[in-house]
């Protein structure tokens, strides 16, 4: 019995296995999480400077450093690896840390499939750059993909872009049924789903929509690799086929997807804006309803990405109405983080300046998104610079902001260590003055005419391409400040309390920072403290 007892001891204090076979085989959901993390930043990158070679060939119109063949190459990888490379990757990394923490669960309810989720994308985004060194090059008909260009003009290339999508979106999936899984199965003994934080929320609706669309951006892509080797003619006219079908069956996953991106980023601002407001969030069961309502909406608004094709009227008045319905529960989200805001004890910790840039830069986003929305207006708009504006300003100070909030927020919980404040002041500036000089030039060159995706333009566009330069490459420098603010941290730094932020609540804060290896071994007992309701 005593070896027994010896035996089970030393199970219960076991930590990380050592050097590289740590991370390979690890099934523990911190670890998952950090390496999900550091791909994301490291895709972010690699995207980041696709993107600079980018605004680096529009500086001033002419041809400059690139031929027009691979600016299409980096425009279309650029779209790929961030949206399935950082964005996504990045909030599983949150999810996988926080979530297991937040519901007091020891783990993720499947950690093999966890680590095996994981470890496909390396392969799969290794195998997706390895087509720029391939002949013909890289795929070059945009991150949309759209027919006939990705099928019938397409590189040889593209069958290994398919068979990377796929691969993305069994990661993906199994992300997301390792979600729900640990939501509803392993939370702590009392805690109901209505006093859930709004970070678990939204990722369980998430999860959902995940589940939903990913097999649909399969069924297209299949439907592209029969088309281009054997013959079918799913998107070729001259077989019978439709190319507005393609448009179809991918803004049906590609909308939803929208806010796959975004609905993580509600939750991680639902986290941090009461914390720094020193008040509970206002309207949380508003909030719930709100988010399951922008995720139902999601499926019913894919054709307002295809205003122009030809739609029959009847059409394009439902997709129009429908679009700006969903404004509603969006509009419900930022009055409530108002609502908290309003008379709480706010202090301006790095965190909460990303959230509030959010907030602000988010919803003149959604401005723009109801100007597309109009359809007749939207023949103006579509395919210039106003659309690369609008959802450049949902995404960058959406998700990557809340991303970049969520790690302030949760790094000093992760590394036991607090992050250098002033640095971190200095990144969000640098960051959000950065954001704005490129993207808000955009509106006036698209409402100007000036086409997306083309690597020459009219003088008359010079000077506000010219600034949008300048403002992509201070953005993208910025971003060493936190990378090394983020290294500085995990080395040395102030240490942490466990109750990090002076109005922060929730289960996740009654473990130590860092928090142990395992993090709940016995199911915590709840109070209303540790609640996301009360």
């Amino acid at each position: 019995m005593g070896s027994v007892e010896h035996a089970v001891s030393e199970t219960e204090q076991h930590g990380p296995a050592k050097g590289i076979t740590r991370w390979l085989y690890t099934t523990n959901h911190k670890d998952i999480g950090t390496l999900y993390l550091l791909f994301s930043l490291l895709m972010f990158f690699v995207g980041g400077c696709m993107a600079l070679t980018i605004r680096a060939e529009l500086f001033q119109p002419g041809l400059q450093l690139i031929v027009p063949e691979f600016f299409n190459q980096m425009t279309t990888m650029h779209g790929l690896i961030m949206v399935f490379g950082a964005v996504m990757p990045a909030f599983v990394g949150l999810a996988n840390w926080m979530i297991p923490m937040m519901v007091g669960a020891p783990d993720m309810a499947l950690p093999r499939m966890n680590n095996w989720s994981f470890w496909i994308l390396p392969f799969a985004f290794s195998m997706m750059l390895s087509t720029l060194f391939m002949a013909g090059g890289g795929p070059n008909f945009g991150w949309t993909f759209y027919a006939p260009l990705s099928t019938t003009y397409a590189p040889p290339s593209v069958t290994f872009f398919i068979f990377a999508v796929h691969m993305m979106g069994i990661s993906s999936i199994m992300g997301a049924i390792n979600v729900i899984a640990t939501i509803l199965n392993m939370r702590a003994p009392g805690m109901k789903l209505m006093d859930m934080p709004l970070f678990v929320w939204t990722w369980l609706i998430t999860a959902f929509l995940l589940i939903a669309v990913m097999p649909v951006l399969a069924g297209v892509v299949t439907m592209m690799l029969m088309d281009i080797h054997f013959d079918t003619s799913f998107f070729n006219a001259a077989g019978g086929g439709d190319p507005v079908l393609f448009q179809h069956v991918f803004w049906f996953f590609g909308h939803p997807e929208v806010y796959i991106m975004i609905l993580p980023a509600f939750g991680v601002v639902s986290e941090i804006i009461p914390t720094f407001a020193r008040k509970r969030l206002f309207g949380y069961v508003s909030m719930v309803y709100a988010t399951s309502s922008i995720a139902i909406l999601s499926f019913i608004v894919w054709a307002h990405h295809m205003f122009t094709v030809g739609m029959p009227l009847a059409g394009e008045l439902f997709f129009m109405f429908t679009t700006m319905l969903i404004a509603v529960p969006t509009g419900v989200k930022v009055f409530n983080w108002i609502a908290t805001m309003f008379r709480g004890s706010m202090t301006f910790e790095t965190p909460m300046l990303f959230a509030l840039a959010f907030v602000v830069l988010f919803t003149i986003g959604g401005f723009s998104g109801l100007m597309l929305a109009i359809a007749p207006a939207d023949f103006q708009y579509h395919d210039t610079y106003f659309v690369v504006a609008h959802f450049h300003y949902v995404l960058v100070p959406g998700s990557i902001f809340s991303i970049m909030a969520a790690a302030y927020y949760w790094l000093p919980k992760w590394t036991g260590h607090m992050y250098n404040e002033t640095m971190g002041k200095l990144h969000f500036w640098l960051s959000f003055i950065g954001v704005n000089v490129t993207f808000f030039p955009m509106h006036f060159l698209g409402l100007a005419g000036m086409p997306r995706r083309i690597p020459d333009y009219a003088l008359q566009f010079s000077d506000f391409n010219m600034v949008a330069t300048f403002g992509a490459f201070l953005f993208g420098f910025s971003q060493l400040i936190f990378v090394y603010n983020l290294v500085c941290c995990i080395r040395s730094g102030e240490k942490a309390t466990a109750r990090v932020w002076e109005g922060s609540h929730g289960l996740e804060w009654t473990l130590p920072s860092p928090p142990p290896y395992h993090s709940f071994t016995e199911p915590p007992e709840l109070d209303k403290n540790n609640t996301g309701q009360s």
